[in-house]
């Protein structure tokens, strides 16, 4: 797996950068795009901090990036009010904007590959495991984030939790949220599998 230097994860963080800022601008409801943001901002930080000590591959860092612009999309509109949302809602005659539920499969798709090299790296996992692994740990992940949201609604709005969270009158919404997240990375690491046999490589991640 080809690893990165220094020059391809930082132009991606100023294109991303570029994207942020844009999007930062007059957003549809500033309260709502700063909470978008509490976590995103440090796990950017994060990734900036720690890349001499874990460099991901080109193939992950442009997954991320790609995460990170789509989220910042959901969050200067809110997800329920996305026009791309409500152009697929009008053209399939859907009864809600389902650009959150594609966020949500994004952040199982683009991420679960990511996860998987920190799997593999770190924890040395092999076999069936390091795809198994990722998938459980992105469902997880969006457990997590489920609740975070629900108490942060609770504390924001009382008594209006699923109207703040763009529940948009679903109220299975946090159970399709993460299965849209399961399905998403379900199909990476099942494209991540097909792509490894095809090609005789082994499904390790190899240390740089």
């Amino acid at each position: 797996m080809k690893l990165v230097s220094a020059r391809y994860p930082l132009t991606l963080l100023a294109a991303y950068a570029l994207v942020w800022i844009a999007l930062a601008i007059a957003p549809t409801d500033r309260w709502s795009w700063f909470l978008e943001n509490l976590l995103i901002l440090p796990f950017v930080a994060v990734l900036t901090l720690t890349w001499r000590r874990f460099a991901f591959s080109n193939v992950s860092y442009v997954l991320i990036a790609i995460y990170l612009c789509v989220h910042a999309i959901g969050a200067h509109y809110t997800y329920r009010q996305v026009p791309l949302g409500g152009w697929v809602r009008a053209a399939f005659e859907l009864q809600r904007n389902p650009f959150d539920r594609i966020g949500h499969c994004a952040f199982g798709l683009l991420l679960v590959y990511p996860l998987r090299e920190i799997v593999g790296r770190l924890a040395g996992v092999r076999g069936a495991l390091v795809y198994w692994l990722p998938i459980a740990g992105v469902l997880a992940l969006s457990s997590v984030f489920e609740v975070i949201e629900a108490v942060v609604a609770d504390i924001v709005s009382p008594g209006a939790g699923p109207t703040w969270l763009g529940a948009q009158g679903d109220e299975w919404d946090a159970q399709m949220d993460m299965a849209a997240a399961l399905g998403g990375a379900c199909t990476a690491m099942l494209i991540a599998c097909l792509i490894e046999r095809m090609t005789a490589r082994t499904p390790a991640v190899t240390p740089p």
